[in-house]
């Protein structure tokens, strides 16, 4: 009876553990500071992938500007940045916040770090994966205004083909290959940008002055 009682409560409480959810994000400061316009500044890269910078910055525009917000070019940006002397991101991330607006005019700055990117291999799978976390400041007055950080793997993108165990293995055959001769990362890190900055995401963006939904709650601040 004891026994039973025990595993009731360990469903239970697995049960309720399903049902809770990432607590929201505080938007005080966001909303407060109420910015138009970001700059993306290069990303800290924290891999050994080189081309991991370079995979993601090209992708996190889009949900920055689908979200209602006016972003930089980013070859504007970094362009703008080799013309002042500035080309590894660790600097960039250093030069003070006065000097970044008054460098661009942009009302807030986007602070990006990868910290993973790249494809691990085990025996019969290999899986692609990009995290990053991102830290929105105000250059008017060096407030942080949103952090978030995001994560995806190129495992849930896969539907498994059903063939039992020898299906299975040749599956996981042509996903090692595909995943040596082609750059999954790019896709992948696409996943996480979205995940990273969209207003439609849990503790994204808010919804920006561009946007039709400009002044609702945020996604994780709705009942």
């Amino acid at each position: 009876m004891r026994s039973i009682q025990l595993l009731l409560i360990a469903i239970t409480a697995l049960v309720l553990t399903g049902c809770m959810t990432t607590p929201g994000y505080d938007y005080t400061a966001f909303r407060n500071a109420d910015p138009h316009s970001i700059v993306v500044l290069p990303p800290i890269n924290n891999t050994p992938e080189v081309i991991a910078p370079y995979s993601l910055m090209s992708q996190v525009s889009a949900p920055i500007a689908e979200s209602g917000y006016y972003t930089f070019p980013v070859a504007l940006v970094d362009q703008t940045f080799k013309n002042n002397g500035l080309t590894v991101a660790n600097d960039i991330h250093a030069v003070p916040t006065p000097k970044l607006h008054e460098i661009f005019g942009a009302d807030a700055a986007l602070y990006i770090t990868i910290e993973e990117y790249g494809t691990s291999y085990v025996v019969i799978s290999s899986e692609t994966i990009v995290t990053a976390n991102a830290t929105l400041v105000d250059l008017r007055t060096g407030t942080v205004l949103w952090q978030h950080n995001a994560t995806a793997s190129s495992a849930e993108t896969r539907n498994s083909n059903g063939g039992g165990l020898v299906g299975i293995l040749v599956e996981a055959a042509l996903n090692q290959i595909l995943e040596t001769v082609m750059d999954h990362g790019f896709n992948i890190a696409g996943l996480t940008s979205n995940r990273l900055l969209s207003s439609e995401s849990h503790n994204g963006l808010l919804y920006g002055p561009r946007s039709p939904k400009y002044g609702q709650p945020a996604v994780s601040e709705k009942k």
